[in-house]
């Protein structure tokens, strides 16, 4: 058993099934998204089994990019989470043959509640999508699993026509980085456009001399930060700097009278600098313009920081 043929062939059938996908959508996306931009509740997702699991995925791809969206399953839905539904939430029901009973169940519930629903099923004709408000289809020629049994190239189908659906709502929304940052505060994203410098500045022991500081000073200084730098300081007002490079360089270029030295002498003039209360997003767009790492915090021109990438 060839288990690398297994796999391109599993992947080239998927691809054929999304081709499929993309070649069968229709003016009911476009309604979709029309329906889902326009309501004043939530969109509620739900589905059993490997349906539901997707479902999951999208309710939260679109709870992550502005569309209020949560996951329900249809089992408890029909043992009293039904309740959490108002007349105004959109209901997505999933099931690629559209006869999953536990789904069915609900429909007459969400028609006598007012609500919009919008069925994903593999089956244009089937009980769910006779049922709803609108149909996306997402039948596919044929499943990658050889016994044609198990959920593989539907389930695809059926993810990428969420995302399909979560990229729509986020253009038409205008969705920005910002508004993801805000729902995202604990990623890397949102430390970048949500957190100040002054958030994430070094402010205990600042390795810091004077401009007439020997230069074994700035060596000590440099290894007790343990920052790869050394700032250069007159009535604490940012002078200089001296990296750890300029220090080598230094060192080849002076040798040992470089111990006869000052500071000033090796330092580089102007480092970059940045306010506490600039964000995290300008300090690290500074940061890769001028090729660096680092940065000097300072309130108006007293060093209270530093900002390493």
């Amino acid at each position: 058993m060839n288990t690398l043929t297994i796999a391109k062939r599993v992947i080239n059938t998927e691809i054929k099934a999304l081709n499929a996908l993309q070649n069968q959508l229709d003016h009911q996306f476009d309604k979709a998204v029309e329906v889902i931009l326009n309501t004043t509740g939530r969109t509620i997702i739900c589905g059993m089994g490997k349906s539901g699991i997707i479902g999951k995925k999208i309710a939260a791809s679109f709870a992550s990019t502005g569309t209020p969206s949560f996951f329900m399953h249809p089992g408890e839905a029909f043992h009293g989470d039904l309740g959490m539904v108002t007349p105004s939430d959109v209901f997505i029901a999933i099931s690629n043959s559209g006869e999953t009973d536990e789904v069915l169940k609900l429909l007459p519930f969400l028609k006598d509640n007012g609500n919009k629903i919008i069925a994903i099923t593999g089956n244009p004709e089937s009980t769910l999508a006779a049922n709803a408000y609108l149909h996306l289809n997402i039948a596919v020629p044929e499943e990658a699993c050889p016994l044609q049994l198990a959920p593989t190239s539907s389930t695809t189908a059926t993810l990428v026509m969420g995302d399909a659906l979560t990229v729509a709502l986020m253009e038409s929304r205008d969705f920005l980085p910002e508004n993801f940052a805000r729902f995202h505060p604990g990623g890397s994203l949102g430390r970048k456009l949500l957190s100040k410098v002054s958030d994430e500045m070094i402010t205990a022991n600042l390795p810091i001399v004077d401009s007439n500081a020997p230069i074994t000073d700035v060596i000590n200084v440099m290894s007790r930060g343990a920052l790869g730098l050394t700032l250069v300081t007159c009535n604490n007002e940012i002078k200089a700097i001296i990296t750890d490079g300029d220090l080598r360089r230094a060192i080849e270029k002076y040798g040992k009278d470089l111990f006869d030295l000052t500071a000033q002498a090796i330092a580089s003039d102007s480092p970059e600098v940045i306010k506490p209360c600039a964000s995290m997003a300008l300090a690290y767009e500074v940061m890769q313009n001028q090729g660096i790492n680092c940065l000097v915090v300072c309130n108006k021109k007293e060093v209270v920081g530093i900002l390493k990438k």
